[in-house]
């Protein structure tokens, strides 16, 4: 029988709930390993915004939270270790943090921490600006170099691997792509080299499966309303053979299901183009993969294949973009979707007649087809949340659109209310800048703390 291990998942992003990783090692205390996926492109802007803040942070502190509850299982035995990106734009002060709340609980465990996924100084260096062209507009990195906060490349599994080799218990990166966190730990296990591409290819498949947690369980799938018990929805568990086969599956007596049908809606999550699956350690073609459900919530998928990585990282980097913010309404009554649209023209002619004008700004009726307009056509609704946003450079201009909401309630139609709330204030906005940077210009560096 070939080598196994069993990797499971309990954060599919920043803000899924702090009970999840504690809970998932006592419904399956013998789990090998446990990823946590703090990080995505919006996740780093937040972080930004702490940082500029106070420098001291950056991180995503709820993890302190999730280490303070698994610290008793780990006083009554459990060998679990973590693999995490929680460490975001600080990962050696967030390996910092960690490291004292063990020792101050008393427990031995290793902190290693992965650094070296901040590439701002490169960016900023870039005298011509003609490298780091945004990968989606091809626009110049001059148009918004001085407003650029954060910049950081999606390193691979190796720095994961060796942090594992140096004996880390708990292993803290930043800006790790989301499945090299799975790969890092197959890389060790199985002591796989960096061109060993199809089973990098089957790692990355069960990184992909397992890094937005509950998903492959059910969550956000077609069928969820047929879901048994989704109110305690099971995190998902891989176990990964050194052969390069997965059977993907969930603690039993958890909510959610695992099927043929879940898993194959986790595959083609955010992929791109299913032949040529971009990632730091391989590219991934699943179009050789083949979903077989065993019944009882474990399901197989194998064939993956893989080739050789491109010679560059992306870059997720973020910019200074001004102020933006939004403010409701609810218009009950007949005609109460015309009646809202009316609200909005009326906010935008008085600021209009104020002598601001806004080039970023929105008008929803929420209730009458707003998030997929024209889609199903327009339903004949007795009431109506209107929800108006703008986004300006100058933070002026968004305060005086908030003080435009409030005179509504006596001068709008009637059937309005829900303004209980206050009036709106600004929040910076961070623009998203993906680009990329060759392999070799990004320098990490691995340690225990």
């Amino acid at each position: 029988m070939p080598h196994t291990i069993t990797i499971g998942n309990a954060q599919g992003f920043w803000g899924d709930s702090v009970d999840a990783p504690a809970r998932l090692l006592q419904q399956q205390p013998d789990l090998d390993y446990l990823t946590l996926d703090y990080l995505a492109e919006v996740s780093l802007s937040i972080l930004a915004l702490q940082r500029s803040r106070n420098p001291e942070v950056g991180y995503a502190r709820d993890f302190l939270s999730v280490v303070g509850q698994i610290i008793p299982l780990w006083k009554t035995g459990n060998r679990t270790r973590i693999v995490c990106n929680a460490g975001g734009l600080n990962p050696l002060a967030c390996a910092e943090a960690c490291a004292a709340l063990l020792k101050e609980a008393g427990v031995d465990r290793k902190v290693g921490v992965v650094t070296g996924d901040d590439v701002l100084p490169l960016l900023q260096g870039d005298a011509d600006c003609a490298t780091f062209a945004n990968w989606e507009t091809n626009q110049p990195i001059s148009t918004v170099m001085d407003s650029l906060m954060t910049a950081n490349a999606y390193i691979g599994a190796g720095p994961v691997a060796e942090a594992l080799a140096l004996g880390a218990d708990i292993v803290i990166t930043g800006r790790v792509a989301d499945p090299s966190l799975a790969v890092g730990i197959a890389r060790h296990e199985f002591s796989w080299s960096g061109d060993d591409y199809d089973q990098l290819a089957a790692a990355t498949i069960a990184g992909h499966l397992l890094e937005c947690g509950t998903q492959i369980c059910g969550g956000i799938s077609t069928d969820w309303l047929d879901l048994p018990d989704p109110a305690n929805m099971g995190f998902p568990v891989v176990e990964l053979s050194e052969d390069g086969g997965l059977i993907v599956t969930k603690p039993e007596g958890t909510g959610g299901s695992v099927t043929e049908w879940t898993v194959k809606e986790q595959l083609l999550y955010e992929i791109g183009d299913p032949k040529n699956y971009l990632s730091p350690d391989c590219l991934v073609d699943f179009t050789t993969l083949s979903v077989e459900d065993l019944g009882g919530d474990r399901v197989r998928v194998h064939g993956a294949t893989g080739s050789t990585p491109t010679d560059t990282y992306k870059v997720s980097a973020t910019h200074r973009d001004g102020y933006w913010t939004h403010g409701t309404l609810t218009i009950f009554g007949r005609d109460a979707v015309v009646k809202a649209r009316r609200c909005g023209e009326i906010i935008f002619e008085r600021l209009r007649q104020a002598g601001y004008e806004y080039p970023r700004k929105n008008v929803e009726c929420l209730g009458a087809n707003a998030i997929a307009p024209g889609v199903l056509g327009e339903p004949e609704c007795l009431e109506t949340v209107l929800r108006v946003s703008v986004a300006h450079s100058e933070k002026e201009a968004v305060e005086r659109f908030a003080k435009e909401i409030a005179p509504l309630v006596t001068s709008g139609p009637q059937g309005t209310t829900g303004y209980a709330g206050g009036r709106p204030r600004p929040t910076p906005v961070f623009g998203y800048w993906p680009c990329l940077i060759a392999r070799e210009r990004v320098v990490v560096k691995v340690a225990l703390v």
